[in-house]
């Protein structure tokens, strides 16, 4: 029995988010593999992935985690352990004598930031970063590209202050989104273009997340290349904090199919949603894998993918199969370990999947259940 079939028969209530153990350890060790020949250190990007509930296995391959905000820094120091880097683009001030206490690294995203802030960061004991924008747009998806024109991330060279950069430890860039060494060769060819100069001054540079090491053909051999020479090259720890590399195709999300009605076309409405249970879908927008499917017409019997809020737009895609689909029949959608329980929500009332862990043995645990106090509290 392959893991996603496993998967669809182990679930009792559906929809259902489940981590494929099998496949995190796969791809932990691929990363665990990149440190070891590089001297680099990996770390856990928790806005892509932040299932804690398999923090420490994953603390047996990673140095640590970053942190989006106070409290994915909270959740990295409480639950993972290793070092904990802080990055926001602008920090409350009530919240920096927490976060003081619990990064081991900030990172600030303009001068005026690091100037307000790098002094009781230090005193602190703390180690201080700065986000360089090198406005190498490498990607196609102004969304999620950074170095878009406008983008508000990272300081650029023209508004670089060389004279403070003694407050300085550390340089941090993140240009990419889902993409390969070869992307990751022209931004370092722009930072050491814009910020050659300072390079040497670091104790570490930061390469930033985006990297997909663990997909299918990415090219391993290159990252360490690139990793390796530019480490020699400036004296500097090299850093790499990539999200969906660590649980890339290593999760499903399984839905069960309500009714089946027409309007021109045959429309499944599942108890899962895109707006509320994969948003990626409708924000990038993205076709999320659906195992044994294929392409609209492309096998005999060809449905639209849709919900039950009631949101007109709140559909999935275009699927087809090689046999009917029938009611009360279940679908695994895959790659839902990542950008999927960090950023569902409650939309409609609608419940939030629970989550699971498919073990490398093929038992299955429940992790965590949800109800009706879980869209209560979150309102007024």
């Amino acid at each position: 029995m392959d893991r996603q079939t496993g998967a669809m028969q182990a679930v009792q209530h559906t929809p259902a988010y489940i981590l494929d153990e099998a496949k995190l350890l796969q791809n932990l060790a691929v990363l665990q593999g990149v440190q070891e020949r590089t001297g680099c250190w990996i770390l856990l990007a928790q806005k892509a992935f932040s299932m804690f509930r398999v923090y420490p296995v994953c603390a047996q391959y990673l140095a640590g985690t970053t942190a989006s905000g106070l409290y994915e820094a909270r959740l990295g120091r409480e639950e993972f352990g290793g070092e904990v880097h802080v990055f926001e683009p602008a920090y409350k001030p009530d919240e920096m004598t927490e976060i003081c206490g619990l990064a081991d690294f900030v990172y600030f995203n303009s001068c005026r930031q690091l100037m307000t802030y790098a002094e009781r960061v230090h005193a602190a004991g703390k180690q201080v970063g700065l986000r360089i924008n090198p406005e190498c747009s490498t990607q196609d998806e102004p969304i999620y590209d950074p170095c878009a024109p406008g983008s508000r991330l990272g300081v650029t060279a023209a508004n670089l202050l060389p004279e403070l950069l003694s407050e300085v430890d550390g340089l941090h860039f993140h240009t990419l989104c889902e993409q390969g060494a070869d992307a990751l060769e022209l931004t370092l060819r722009a930072v050491e273009e814009k910020f050659g100069q300072y390079l040497s001054r670091m104790k570490w540079v930061n390469f930033g997340g985006g990297h997909h090491i663990t997909r299918p053909g990415y090219d391993i051999p290159l990252l360490e290349r690139l990793i390796t020479d530019f480490s020699q090259k400036y004296g500097v720890q090299v850093y790499l904090e990539p999200g969906e590399a660590v649980a890339l195709n290593a999760g499903y999300l399984v839905t069960e199919i309500m009714d089946i009605v027409e309007n021109g076309l045959q429309i499944a409405v599942l108890d899962a949603s895109a707006a509320c249970h994969m948003p990626d879908v409708l924000e990038m927008p993205y076709r999320p894998p659906l195992y044994q499917s294929g392409l609209a017409e492309e096998k005999a019997h060809t449905y639209r993918l849709s919900s039950r809020t009631c949101l007109a737009g709140d559909i999935i895609g275009d699927y087809s199969f090689d046999t009917p689909l029938q009611i009360g029949g279940r679908l695994c959608f895959e790659d839902m370990a990542i950008y999927s329980m960090v950023k569902n929500n409650t939309f409609n009332g609608m419940p939030l999947p629970d989550i699971g862990i498919l073990h490398t043995d093929g038992s299955y645990e429940i992790v965590k259940s949800f109800g009706y106090s879980d869209f209560k509290e979150r309102l007024s």
